[in-house]
């Protein structure tokens, strides 16, 4: 790739850690149609301020930054104005319409890089910048509220970081998924239940989320929500949404889908991951070794999130 220099508005960051999000083996595997070619894949990007453009303020070379998937906006239409910004018809995203982080250096607008909490380390930070933020919002989209019952099905490293957070508010959390080793981290995590797909729940829930892009789970979901309840689905892309019965649907439950997120959803996320303090559990992988991540992730092999050291930091620490 040719040198970068950060446009009026942009900042140049060395990279140091880029997670490796499911979405971005969908879009490598054709799941989700390109924006252009060639792209760099990565929305979860950890790196230093290498250089500042025309107009910027707030940031200075040597500051730590987050990017993360939603790119910018366009900052003017009745999404924008309205403080959803996830929904902006113009929105563009990393790694889908700006090269992203499996990568030296990249490009960000200035006004949608992310500022880190000094708590956490560029490789235990890059997965709050996707399956934080977006499994946060998700339980916002939820409607859960402390001390109430939630479901979370399928879990991967979303989950794990959703978790730390409903846990933190006082829910009942109650984890469906197929493996039995992922259902054993969620006790250890916290988990008031553990089970598989075909286990029966011991009682209803206020609200569930599902993280498998599965449409069968999703209708798993909704079967185990109480009157009331809603099911949100934390995909940019399902397999299908088979027939189900409008019984499961009656009584006021509802179906949301969970768009991206605001760039509040991630400030108020990081500051609460601060906080809490949420816990990454990271596999590391060299940045020459991304497809193997990739591969690693399509095949389930991943414990937790699957994290690229571009800058060689592991390495260099051995």
């Amino acid at each position: 790739m040719p040198r970068l220099a950060p446009g009026d508005g942009e900042l140049l960051l060395r990279v140091s850690a880029c997670g490796v999000c499911r979405t971005d083996l969908q879009l490598a595997e054709g799941d989700l149609q390109p924006r252009r070619l060639p792209i760099t894949p990565g929305h979860q990007a950890v790196g230093r301020v290498e250089a500042v453009g025309q107009g910027v303020s707030g940031w200075k070379i040597g500051d730590r930054a987050g990017v993360a998937w939603l790119a910018g906006t366009c900052g003017s239409c009745r999404f924008c104005v309205t403080g959803r910004e996830n929904l902006c018809e113009a929105a563009k995203f990393t790694g889908w319409d700006r090269d992203g982080g499996y990568a030296d250096c990249l490009t960000v607008r200035a006004d949608f890089a992310l500022p880190i909490p000094g708590n956490f380390g560029d490789l235990e930070a890059a997965p709050l910048l996707c399956g934080g933020v977006i499994g946060y919002r998700s339980l916002k989209v939820s409607g859960i509220r402390p001390g109430e019952r939630l479901g979370l099905f399928g879990f991967g490293a979303s989950a794990t970081l959703a978790i730390q957070v409903a846990v933190a508010w006082g829910c009942e959390v109650f984890v469906v998924t197929r493996s039995s080793e992922e259902q054993e981290r969620a006790r250890r995590l916290g988990a008031a239940w553990a089970g598989g797909y075909g286990d029966r729940l011991p009682t209803l829930l206020h609200a569930a989320v599902t993280f498998a892009p599965v449409g069968d789970v999703v209708i798993r979901a909704l079967e185990s929500v109480d009157r009331g309840g809603t099911v949100a689905i934390n995909a940019i892309h399902l397999d299908r949404v088979p027939a189900f019965s409008y019984d499961l649907l009656w009584w006021e439950r509802s179906l949301r889908s969970v768009a991206n997120f605001t760039r509040d959803d991630a400030r108020e996320f990081l500051e609460l991951a601060a906080s809490i303090p949420v816990r990454t559990e990271i596999e590391v992988y060299p940045l020459e070794r991304a497809n193997e991540a990739l591969l690693a992730l399509a095949e389930g092999q991943v414990r937790g999130a699957a994290v690229l050291d571009v800058a060689g930091s592991v390495a260099a620490e051995a």
